[in-house]
């Protein structure tokens, strides 16, 4: 079983600002963990001072091994990171786009070893990309794009995956697919944490939630717990509407929350 992610004392500046302060935080293996808060909460930057990809104050760890004291290599192999942009700019084949997802593992586009052509295999048939392999990604569609860029993450094999709002920009059919790997991915035993800003999609597929605000944690624990109609004014400044349904929560956003 993969290790816990976890924060203690983390603290971010870029420049002058701090943006985040003192972040005390853990992410279980096999729960599918979302991070959500308004613009400017620093929900990015955690994704990326996990990552290894930030300077920061305090620790960032797996288990009891400090990120930051990593390789870049075994960071790499430990910790598979999908960010925002879908954008690919080269015409390389899907097959080929996935299997750059075994380069910490020194594997080559011209001498993948067995292990490395199963991984690639295996993370295009759990994303449904196996049937386009031949195509040059960049004729795919954004949505196509962004379960190739998925599936080369899943073939990195790592215990971690961070994704910064995985599902940004996709039509609907496309958001529930991705999010729906994501939590397979969980239940397969990783750590997953996905930065998302659509808090319907978190309360449906997130097992817990981890709310920021001004830098800090507001609240982290199941969706119902966290996502209340009162905390969601507090944070986000919207009235919402919240409801218990089968498979999670119904949130609609009503309108700006009158300034108290």
């Amino acid at each position: 079983m993969t290790e816990t992610l976890s924060a203690s004392g983390l603290s971010v500046a870029l420049g002058r600002r701090r943006v985040l302060a003192d972040l005390e935080l853990a992410f279980e293996s096999g729960s599918f963990h979302c991070v959500l808060g308004p613009n400017g909460a620093g929900k990015s930057t955690l994704l990326r001072a996990l990552a290894g990809l930030l300077p920061h104050a305090g620790s960032a760890r797996i288990g009891d091994a400090e990120i930051a004291a990593m390789s870049p290599k075994l960071r790499a192999r430990r910790i598979a990171w999908l960010p925002q942009d879908h954008a690919v700019h080269w015409p390389l084949p899907v097959r080929d786009v996935v299997a750059l997802g075994r380069m910490p593992h020194g594997a080559s586009l011209d001498r993948l070893h067995e292990a490395d052509r199963d991984a690639v295999a295996d993370a295009m048939a759990r994303c449904d990309v196996a049937a386009m392999a031949d195509r040059p990604v960049t004729e795919l569609s954004g949505g196509e794009r962004a379960r190739v860029l998925l599936a080369r993450a899943l073939a990195t094999g790592a215990e971690v995956l961070l994704a910064d709002e995985p599902a940004a920009g996709l039509d609907p059919l496309h958001q529930l697919t991705i999010m729906a790997v994501l939590r397979a991915e969980a239940r397969r035993g990783r750590v997953v944490v996905a930065v998302l800003h659509d808090l319907s999609l978190a309360a449906r597929f997130a097992d817990t939630v981890t709310l920021l605000h001004g830098g800090k944690v507001a609240m982290q624990g199941e969706p119902a717990a966290v996502l209340t109609a009162e905390r969601i004014r507090d944070v986000f400044e919207i009235e919402a509407s919240v409801e218990p349904r089968e498979g999670g929560l119904r949130i609609a956003a009503l309108g700006p929350a009158p300034h108290r």
